[in-house]
């Protein structure tokens, strides 16, 4: 009997990604998905795919930062089926570019976004699946909640606060019955690099910055790791073999991470005034 047949998983951020790759590799498993995205659209094609495949699918068009909608949200699914049994908090956004040429409305966004999306979320859930005795929250982070990177600082900040909320909120949840883990992905092949505001940079250097493609994997196989330590209720399910590499160093030497993030960074900065230099004299 699978894990998930027949209960009750919220996702949010499901209209691409990693959300849709969970919310769509929960339905397979026979859960009752409810799925919600800031884009109507995007939320509306997933409910229409959902249901072609016989798959019970509910779908919102809400944005996390609005804490009345999530809670809506929560209260009409277990209004709907009596029970909530999975909370995934997955809705996130990046914004990339030099903490100097950032303004303060792109911090915050995405600390809203990122972060309280995900508070907004636990507020809701949380003391619901308190009462009932059961239930798991599963938020969604990043390797940069788990080591420093330049360039992405806002989200690098959102996402090490998902991390210490959701490892300080599984200790109480311990006791409650509420099982709590967070997901801590490396390159996942998204439209979140087409998606993601650049402050700073232009679209060529951000080909530059891209990843490459042989250190990430698809959203589908994201979902399936995630799910699978899910179930057997990991604390901190990191995905991908290089973001596995990576917090590994940063565990065992934060004083190296960092001296080879400042080094990259460097290197990454002499590079760009090299370049500019050439279309300058061209």
């Amino acid at each position: 009997m699978s894990h998930f047949k027949d209960k009750v998983a919220i996702v949010t951020g499901a209209g691409s990604g990693i959300g849709k790759g969970l919310a769509q590799a929960l339905a397979e498993r026979g859960a009752k998905v409810v799925a919600s995205d800031v884009n109507a659209e995007r939320i509306a094609q997933v409910k229409k795919e959902f249901s072609a495949k016989g798959w019970e699918c509910t779908a919102h068009a809400l944005d996390v930062r609005d804490a009345r909608a999530v809670k809506d949200m929560v209260d009409s699914a277990v209004e709907k089926f009596g029970r909530l049994d999975f909370l995934f908090n997955n809705a996130g956004i990046a914004i990339g570019g030099e903490a100097k040429d950032c303004e303060l409305e792109d911090w915050q966004n995405v600390l809203d976004i990122n972060l309280y999306g995900v508070v907004n979320g636990v507020a809701a859930a949380y003391p619901m699946m308190v009462e009932q005795g059961f239930g798991h929250i599963v938020n969604t982070a990043s390797v940069e909640g788990l080591c420093p990177f330049p360039g992405t600082a806002s989200y690098v900040a959102s996402k090490y606060g998902v991390v210490g909320l959701s490892h300080s909120l599984r200790l109480e949840g311990a006791a409650r019955g509420v099982k709590v883990s967070v997901i801590c992905p490396g390159y996942i092949k998204t439209a979140i690099f087409d998606d993601s505001k650049l402050v700073g940079m232009t679209e060529y250097e951000l080909g530059k910055v891209r990843p490459p493609e042989w250190i990430g994997i698809t959203s589908e196989q994201c979902a399936e790791i995630v799910l699978k330590g899910v179930e057997k209720n990991k604390a901190t399910i990191v995905v991908t073999k290089f973001a596995k590499f990576l917090a590994a160093i940063n565990r065992i030497s934060p004083t190296f991470m960092q001296w080879m993030m400042t080094r990259s960074f460097k290197d990454a900065l002499k590079k760009r005034a090299r370049e500019e230099l050439k279309r300058q004299q061209a």
